[in-house]
């Protein structure tokens, strides 16, 4: 069976591309990684996503990424409640997805995948730059001149399936899919329940809104 690295958040997006590969044939070998972010619950959410997905092996990473400057990671830097529209908000973490990227291509190399999964998207986003289509495009020229499988004439593809797709498109393929979508955590805090002012929340809110109405 073919097999498919695929980076698990604990978010929406992670869960629906994950269930894409599934739904490609992939055998899913999740991966999510603890960086020190703020929203611990994520984590959590994550391990039910696997289970739901009944995913071969999850393997939970720690890299400390506290000391980037980012809002979700720096304790003294307060999660926005506003973000102005064409401004790279403070929860930006530089360099996330692509330090994210290069541990699930080592896992890749590792069990001989063929593919990496990512939920990536350019549409419904916080404005960050490895967010973008071009970011993919050029990540994947980095991966095929950067692994031993290149050399032997394979390749790994790192395949974004969420990347165009808005927010509201998003979820109506989650439960098209039949996902249990209430396993998932958006919000940037750790609370109770979601804070409901974040930029992520607000986003997350707003799509199920135009779902309903």
């Amino acid at each position: 069976m073919k097999k498919a690295v695929c980076l698990i958040s604990g978010g929406i997006d992670s869960f629906v591309a994950a269930s894409i590969a599934k739904r490609d044939g992939y055998e899913i070998y999740a991966l999510t990684v603890d960086y020190g972010q703020k929203n611990r619950k994520e984590i959590l959410s994550a391990k039910k996503i696997c289970k739901f997905l009944k995913v071969k092996t999850h393997i939970i990473t720690e890299i400390d990424l506290s000391w980037v400057n980012s809002a979700l990671t720096d304790k003294k830097i307060k999660i926005p409640e506003k973000v102005k529209k064409g401004e790279i908000p403070s929860t930006y973490v530089p360099a996330r997805n692509t330090i994210f990227i290069s541990l699930a291509l080592a896992l890749a190399e590792t069990i001989d995948a063929e593919a990496i999964y990512t939920g990536i998207n350019a549409v419904d986003f916080s404005g960050y730059p490895d967010c973008r289509p071009v970011y993919v495009k050029k990540y994947q020229k980095l991966i095929d001149v950067a692994t031993k499988k290149t050399t032997q004439g394979k390749k790994i593809i790192l395949k974004a399936p969420l990347l165009y797709m808005s927010k509201v498109d998003i979820i109506k393929k989650g439960i098209s899919s039949g996902l249990d979508l209430s396993l998932t955590w958006s919000c940037y805090k750790s609370g109770k329940r979601p804070c409901g002012r974040c930029p992520s929340c607000i986003i997350r809110e707003e799509a199920f809104s135009k779902i309903q109405t």
